[in-house]
């Protein structure tokens, strides 16, 4: 923020920090149910195969409605959708713990839960792509992101070993009542913004909707760079499902860590919010000097090099260091490729072209990440096998990433 002070008019710079502050709330929340639900799900089931089907559950509705989202929001009052979405993300995640209140609470529940609220979160963040760059205007972009990235890493950097304490002692249900309160907070923290979050009226031809989705795809898929970083994205993303899904089962049976009174679990949380706090302060410095391609070509074996130094682990302390490591090298090369493709994306289909790589990328990569390492996790080869799946894939895109020549001479330039 400090980068955009001195230039930028008071009021501006206040709507900065209202809209700052509405993101840094509403990630608490969703690490506080990211460290909950896998837990309780965990507890109630005992079953690794139910921890992936949470982490599939959270990340299958970017696959199923990355494109309509993205054209919505390049159409509607963004202000409205996500103050919308906040509160009905609110109402929904209360049901958790009325429902274990009163001892009805089913697995199934905190399934459709997920499912609902990540639903919820396609919306959000498809108007979220294209209102942050209306806000601070396009010179500032890639500044305002990756405060808000090292904002909201500072956030996974405290809240996941806080709600790992809570949760080996208190019931992970119960805690889902405090994101459903920053939920309805954030909604009122981006209702105060003044400015404007969505494109003027004369910034886009009126078309139908169906249209909007087929120019956000031709622009992805017609830039080179862009395009290969979407799909090399999607290889990074199914090891980072496989992480989501065998996070709790691995600590469990491999470290030793238990699910249940560990305050290990907090510890284990809170690597890849120290890992991307890293990558926030050296993103922007990087991309700077080296540019965006050759940051991503750099950072993927990097990021694949860790992959395998979590999945080598087999005790709690080596297992912090290269899991933070890992959490460093992975928000490296997302948060590089996301403000790439935002300064090249026309400002009026910056939330259409922004979901769909999305989509294409963690929508499609991490349910099927988790979907594999849950199947993998039912082997022999257990937890460890279904992290080792996960890497695996990376392996395969790194490999991609280097032997595309669009990408190559982009970083050569």
């Amino acid at each position: 923020m400090s980068e955009t002070a001195p230039t930028a008019p008071e009021h501006e710079r206040t709507d900065l920090r209202r809209y700052l502050a509405a993101r840094v709330v509403s990630v608490a929340g969703s690490l506080v149910a990211a460290v909950a639900l896998p837990v309780l799900v965990y507890r109630l089931t005992g079953s690794p195969a139910w921890t992936a089907a949470i982490a599939t559950a959270e990340a299958l509705p970017y696959l199923l409605f990355g494109l309509f989202a993205g054209a919505l929001a390049d159409r509607v009052d963004r202000r409205r959708l996500m103050v919308g979405v906040d509160l009905a993300c609110g109402a929904v995640l209360a049901g958790i713990p009325l429902a274990w209140w009163a001892g009805v609470l089913t697995p199934w529940q905190v399934l459709g839960t997920a499912v609902a609220v990540q639903t919820g979160f396609v919306f959000f963040d498809a108007a979220n792509f294209g209102a942050l760059p209306t806000l601070v205007g396009p010179d500032r972009i890639t500044a305002a992101f990756s405060t808000l990235y090292g904002a909201t890493t500072v956030v996974e950097l405290v809240v996941p070993p806080l709600a790992g304490l809570a949760v080996a002692t208190l019931a992970p249900a119960g805690l889902l009542s405090v994101t459903a309160l920053t939920a309805v907070a954030s909604a009122l923290l981006i209702r105060s913004v003044a400015g404007s979050l969505s494109p003027g009226p004369g910034t886009r031809a009126p078309t139908r909707i169906l249209a909007d989705v087929r120019e956000g795809l031709a622009l992805l898929m017609g830039h080179p760079v862009v395009r290969t970083l979407t799909l090399v994205g999607t290889t990074q993303a199914v090891a980072g499902g496989a992480w989501l899904a065998m996070t709790v089962p691995w600590a469990d049976r491999v470290l030793g860590i238990r699910a249940d009174g560990d305050a290990r679990l907090g510890l284990l949380f809170a690597c890849w919010g120290v890992g991307g706090l890293a990558a926030a302060r050296l993103v922007p410095r990087l991309s700077e000097r080296w540019g965006g391609a050759r940051l991503a070509l750099a950072g993927l074996p990097v990021s694949l090099a860790c992959a395998v130094a979590v999945v080598s682990a087999t005790h709690w302390v080596p297992a912090l260091l290269a899991a933070t490591a890992f959490g460093a090298a992975y928000s490296t090369v997302v948060l590089n490729a996301v403000t790439y493709r935002l300064q090249v994306t026309p400002a009026h289909a910056r939330a259409r072209v922004s979901t769909t790589a999305r989509m294409l990328s963690w929508g499609l990569g991490t349910p099927a990440g988790a979907a594999l390492a849950g199947v993998v996790a039912t082997t022999p080869a257990g937890p460890r096998g279904g992290l080792a799946a996960g890497a695996a894939v990376l392996a395969a895109g790194v490999a991609l990433a280097w032997l595309t020549p669009p990408l190559r001479r982009a970083a050569r330039g």
